[in-house]
């Protein structure tokens, strides 16, 4: 292995093979190039990698066959994908036959080069049909999908504060997934058996709250008719986890601040306290601090819930997911229902576009709703709900995101990246003149 090791691309087009190339080789990558497949299969057989990236669309054999290729003759070698968005699905296909990572193109770069490391790191150290999620240097936790470097520093903060006794504030808006998340720090503990007690603080009416936290009684008020036991002796000895805590009363979260410090409840209607050992988690889809600022947050119980603060990015903010969520979702309602229906590459790139205000749970019901009503064996635009109406108007304008002229703009953006601002470096990388570099460059300002 030389340097930090040895990495093929495959790529049909030069300038995307120079860029990518001179990024890897500035990290101390040896940087093998193809622009076929064929090549690469001879490059392979004489020169074994640590690291694999290809392109998915190329002329003749593609980044598919390559794959398979892999797959059958160098399985410990990790593949990592370059996909536009007609290919999309065969790369989430790939992703689950065992492909390390695909990226949109043009890749985040630092985002590429943090994956590729532990690509590297990881090869030789996993059997080629285990599956992609237990590649990266930590557990990613059942039933949260994500490969973006957003949800990767999401999975390493579960994973550095699973074992703490803390209580943590989980921060995301509505939809991210704020309860899996409780779910993973409270399974990553290793409690199997120890209870995990949920509650929907703006589910339950204003009256009632304290009853249902601190349990009550018997005749403790009308209706009382027999002792009831609340959620925090029930989550005694494991989580309770309190979404959307925003929407308690002053009064409750007086209460709730006293049973955070004394470890102990107090059933309405009881003098006798009783001792209770938990952790909590809380959750919030808004910002807490404006609520303190706002008078409708308590600040000393702000500062006791926030012990450890997880952000959960929006769906927006890690759009390369998406194609990943969108082939689990489909599975799984195509499997409850019975049918086998695909996401058509126009569906994929709306996905894509669309800014998710619902985030991962309006994905799940948008697919859900067309998987159900779907009666051809491919989900197209017209399947979708009315809020993707637009798309269905132009879908041309979404598959094409970025034109040939943003391209460009972007491999040399890259390229100068590369070279550090050396316009002569990145020309000669480019395999232009000096004089093409500022006229592409000046076109480009001129565009903007």
């Amino acid at each position: 292995m030389n340097g930090k090791g040895d990495v093929l691309i495959v790529d049909d087009e030069p300038n995307a093979r120079k860029v990518l190339s001179a990024i890897l080789s500035e990290e101390g990558y040896e940087v093998l190039q193809s622009g076929d497949v064929d090549t690469a299969t001879e490059l392979i057989y004489r020169q074994p990698v640590d690291a694999v990236i290809t392109d998915v669309k190329m002329p003749g054999k593609d980044g598919m066959c390559f794959f398979d290729y892999m797959t059958k003759n160098y399985p410990d070698i990790p593949v990592i994908f370059l996909t536009a968005y007609g290919t999309i699905e065969s790369a989430v296909s790939a992703m689950t036959s065992g492909a390390f990572h695909y990226f949109m193109k043009p890749p985040d770069y630092p985002a590429l080069k943090s994956v590729l490391a532990k690509a590297v790191e990881h090869k030789g150290s996993q059997k080629g049909d285990e599956h992609p999620k237990k590649r990266s240097g930590h557990e990613q936790p059942a039933n949260i999908i994500g490969n973006t470097r957003e949800m990767a520093k999401l999975f390493e903060t579960i994973e550095s504060v699973k074992a703490s006794p803390s209580n943590v504030l989980i921060c995301g808006e509505t939809g991210t997934g704020k309860e899996l998340i409780a779910r993973a720090l409270h399974n990553n503990k290793g409690e199997k058996y120890a209870p995990f007690v949920a509650v929907n603080c703006a589910a339950i009416p204003k009256e009632l709250i304290e009853v249902e936290l601190f349990g009550c009684e018997k005749g403790a008020y009308t209706g009382a008719v027999s002792r009831r036991t609340g959620k925090f002796e029930e989550a005694a000895g494991g989580v309770i986890f309190l979404d959307e805590i925003s929407e308690l009363a002053l009064s409750v979260q007086a209460k709730l601040l006293r049973v955070l410090q004394e470890r102990e409840i107090e059933r309405i209607g009881s003098n006798k306290k009783t001792k209770v050992e938990f952790r909590l988690i809380a959750a919030t889809n808004r910002d807490l601090a404006e609520e303190v600022k706002g008078g409708r947050f308590r600040e000393d119980l702000y500062y006791r819930i926030n012990v450890i603060e997880i952000k959960v990015p929006p769906l927006r903010d890690r759009r390369d997911d998406i194609p990943l969520l969108a082939t689990a979702f489909l599975s799984e309602c195509c499997a409850r229902e019975g049918k086998t229906v695909s996401l058509s590459p126009e569906v994929l790139a709306a996905f894509l576009e669309y800014h998710w205000p619902g985030n991962v749970r309006q994905l799940s019901n948008v697919i859900e709703r067309a998987v159900v009503l779907s009666r051809n064996e491919r989900i197209e635009l017209a399947d979708l709900p009315p809020e993707f109406e637009p798309f269905r108007e132009s879908p041309k304008t979404v598959s094409t995101r970025r034109t040939l002229r943003e391209l460009e703009l972007q491999a040399i953006r890259d390229a100068l990246q590369a070279c550090k601002g050396n316009k002569s470096m990145t020309a000669k990388m480019l395999n232009i003149s000096r004089k093409a570099l500022y006229k592409r460059l000046n076109d480009g300002i001129s565009a903007a």
